[in-house]
């Protein structure tokens, strides 16, 4: 009789799976820890998908499975009766199973003798990983803690031309003289951030993120210059240059199966447990902030960062849908109730409703409607706020509908996925008798595994905020037509260098920069043309 025919009949080798490899000469412990798991064990051969009645082994691995229970497949529910197994493999599952045997008969004996050298091995292995496994634990950062981090330079500058009619302009931030003069050079600059994700029971989630960067938003860089221009690694503490600051603090836990709720003292709309899903694939490496917040900056409003709770619910009864709520207030740690505080008029906060739907099979789509109270959307503040914005500071309050979603194809090719997105916001603005109106959307492609597998290729267009109706336009005391609109586009590609590490050069070039600004109403023949054209080099490290 074969050697693992015996080993299956044998009341002592129980869990013995296929035919032992004569040749073999190591130890596939991944496979044996998967095999032998206890969350894999079945009390039924009915259970193996693989295994028929008329197999010859059929009725020994019942009664091995009925009188033991040391018996166990795969997570997809088969046995795999005929895949090879080293020695040592064997060895391993009999140890496992000797514990389980309480009658030692001599075929038992005879067996653990056959295997005596092996099973010595495994025992040996065994005792140095329980040996690295407590020295791990005794000099590891946390048992309950992760350390993430994204260390991001950036190389590369911006270029601003056009023309002018010096008569209505002075040499202002206004003019393109200014923008020429004082962002024309090549910067060099950097964002890291450290993530502390704690986890205290597996499905819960306190994160706590430093940050810091040099993209100071006066002078230092024409990516921090502008919303327009500002990327979304483009980060600085309002402290200035080089500050670590709390850029997180928030916590996630569910409450059953269905509910997640989040809640901390700095946390943005974007983060888990905030929006039930983020309605965009695009970029897999990010350029311009705008094209990050799937073309809906004032519904997904990431700048506003602060108190706030919001929650998720997937209803068990309708796969793929989800509904979730938001609230943030930017001011929440102020007290003075015109300025700050928690649901307060004078606070600069947002909240968003979001009713999304997931499926393998279909498109994923985001609807969200998003409140804004006193809250300055000046280009200067928000980031991918158009600059027409800058005419309604001191917003009384705004509403905004967005409507985002993605495709992205089975298999990867010539065709990319695609993410889009829209959306309208109504300003009610103080001290006017009247609303303004503005509209947003993007378009982004991706090709995953462009030419080198790992690597990415993307391009995207759209148009920031721009007015439609009710425009401050310079020089109007009453409602004007608009007279503003700016296209941006964006071109990179991804080199993934390493695991870690990846290289992404990138193009941009943004049409009427200025938007109504750039075109005065006092002499419209004298339109300024201003445009913005950037290039970039940005390389990322992941750890």
């Amino acid at each position: 009789m074969k050697l693992f025919q015996k080993l299956l009949l044998a009341p002592a080798a129980l869990g013995l799976m296929a035919p032992v490899a004569a040749s073999a000469a190591d130890l596939n412990v991944a496979g044996v820890r998967q095999y032998t798991s206890s969350e894999e064990q079945v009390t039924s051969i009915t259970q193996f998908s693989d295994v028929k009645p008329t197999d010859w082994a059929y009725q020994a691995l019942s009664n091995l499975i009925e009188r033991y229970g040391c018996v166990a497949g795969y997570p997809n529910g088969t046995y795999k009766g005929g895949q090879a197994m080293t020695r040592y493999e064997a060895a391993a599952l009999l140890n496992a199973c000797l514990d389980r045997v309480t009658e030692v008969t001599d075929e038992v004996k005879r067996l653990v003798k056959e295997f005596e050298k092996e099973l010595a091995v495994l025992k040996g292995r065994v005792d140095s990983l329980e040996a690295k496994v407590g020295e791990l634990e005794a000099t590891q950062f946390s048992t309950t803690t992760k350390l993430k981090g994204i260390a991001t330079f950036v190389l590369g500058g911006t270029s601003f031309t056009g023309t002018y009619d010096n008569r209505y302009y002075a040499a202002t931030a206004d003019t393109p003289a200014y923008w020429n003069t004082n962002y024309g050079a090549t910067t060099f600059n950097y964002d890291v951030r450290l993530s502390f994700d704690t986890s205290f029971t597996g499905k819960d989630l306190l994160r706590t993120t430093l940050r810091a960067g040099n993209f100071k938003g006066a002078n230092a860089s024409a990516y921090g210059a502008t919303a327009l221009t500002g990327l979304e690694a483009g980060f600085e503490e309002p402290a200035g240059d080089n500050v670590i600051g709390v850029d997180r603090l928030f916590y996630s836990f569910p409450m059953g199966s269905e509910l997640i709720i989040s809640a901390g003292p700095r946390v943005s709309i974007d983060d888990p447990g905030m929006v039930g899903i983020w309605p965009s694939i695009y970029p897999s490496d990010t350029v311009l902030d705008f094209f990050t917040i799937a073309g809906s900056p004032t519904a997904y409003n990431k700048a506003t960062i602060g108190g706030g709770i919001g929650f998720v619910y997937s209803p068990k009864f309708i796969k793929g849908l989800n509904f979730s709520q938001n609230y943030v207030s930017a001011g929440a740690h102020t007290g003075k109730p015109t300025t700050g505080g928690v649901m307060t008029t004078g606070a600069a906060s947002s909240a968003v409703t979001q009713l999304a739907y997931t499926s393998d099979n279909t498109p994923v789509i985001g609807g969200s409607y998003a409140i804004a109270a006193a809250y300055n959307f000046s280009q200067n503040q928000t980031p991918a706020s158009s600059t027409p914005l800058a005419e309604i500071a001191g917003n009384a309050g705004a509403n905004s509908v967005a409507l985002s979603g993605y495709w992205k194809p089975a298999s990867v090719g010539l065709i990319p996925s695609i993410s889009w997105g829209a959306s309208t916001t109504s300003y009610k603005t103080m001290g006017v008798a009247y609303n303004t109106v503005t509209s947003t959307w993007y378009t982004g492609l991706q090709w995953d595994d462009a030419f080198i597998k790992g690597n990415a290729a993307g391009m995207a267009v759209g148009q920031a905020p721009f007015v439609t109706y009710g425009s401050a336009q310079i020089g109007c005391t009453k409602l004007c037509a608009p007279n503003d609109s700016n296209y941006l586009w964006e071109w990179w590609y991804k080199f993934q260098v390493t695991d870690n590490i990846t290289v992404t050069p990138a193009l941009y070039y943004i049409s009427n920069f200025r938007g109504e600004l750039g075109k005065t109403a006092v002499n419209p023949s004298k339109n300024a043309d201003f445009n913005a054209f950037g290039a970039l080099i940005k390389t990322t490290f992941k750890f």
